[in-house]
């Protein structure tokens, strides 16, 4: 059986908009993906809200940086066959980065760690795909319109970065916009059905992958 960690915030975590709370465990594009694969795959889901690429967010309890934290889960899980990352919505916040650009030097920098990270019994380094957050919408909830202030037009800019990225890398690819849309609550999260898309419309490419 193969394992894949899925690592990324929010989005991967499962947070409702329409609670605010958090998606039941089966609908969460991790679960539906590992539903979607059978037998073939363990998926663990690492998911924490606010989580960024490589920025500090010094107004969180948590670490949300990234990089720091990502060495220790390669560990803790190994052996892995696959790191799928869907982070770079939280770089988009003003305070934090602001710029898509900023979001693509930070997904190199997790790809260079997953390749690069002392696995232990001399594993060797599992695969990567790198996917891009949907982007963000208009909403009329004040507090994420302000948080995100600049994310609709740098968050879609994502994809194409990301894509770029992944050929320069050899890494895989999946835009996630392109099965869900974010949801007009807030603006960047995702309801129950588009999170559920993710993990059917991710379950090709793994496969694929994986040779599943």
């Amino acid at each position: 059986m193969k394992t894949i960690l899925c690592f990324g915030d929010s989005l991967t975590w499962g947070y409702d908009p329409a609670g605010p709370g958090r998606h039941p465990f089966d609908d969460r594009w991790p679960s539906v993906l590992q539903a979607e694969l059978g037998g073939g795959a363990r998926v663990i889901a690492e998911g924490l809200n606010g989580r960024t690429t490589v920025f500090d967010d010094f107004a969180s309890g948590a670490d949300r940086n990234g990089a720091r934290v990502l060495p220790t889960l390669l560990t803790s899980h190994a052996p892995l066959d696959l790191v799928v990352i869907m982070l770079g919505t939280n770089d988009m916040k003003p305070f934090i980065c602001g710029r898509a650009f900023g979001a693509k030097q930070g997904m190199q920098r997790l790809i260079d760690i997953v390749r690069g990270h002392d696995y232990p019994m001399g594993e060797p380094a599992p695969k990567v795909l790198i996917m891009s957050p949907p982007a963000a919408c208009e909403t009329p909830e004040p507090d994420f319109a302000a948080l995100f202030e600049s994310a609709r037009i740098e968050s879609a800019k994502l994809a194409g970065l990301y894509a770029a990225l992944a050929d320069e890398t050899g890494a895989g690819f999946f835009d996630a916009g392109s099965v869900a849309q974010t949801s007009p609550l807030d603006g960047v999260h995702l309801d129950a059905e588009n999170t559920g898309s993710i993990g059917r419309g991710l379950a090709p490419v793994v496969r694929d992958m994986l040779g599943l």
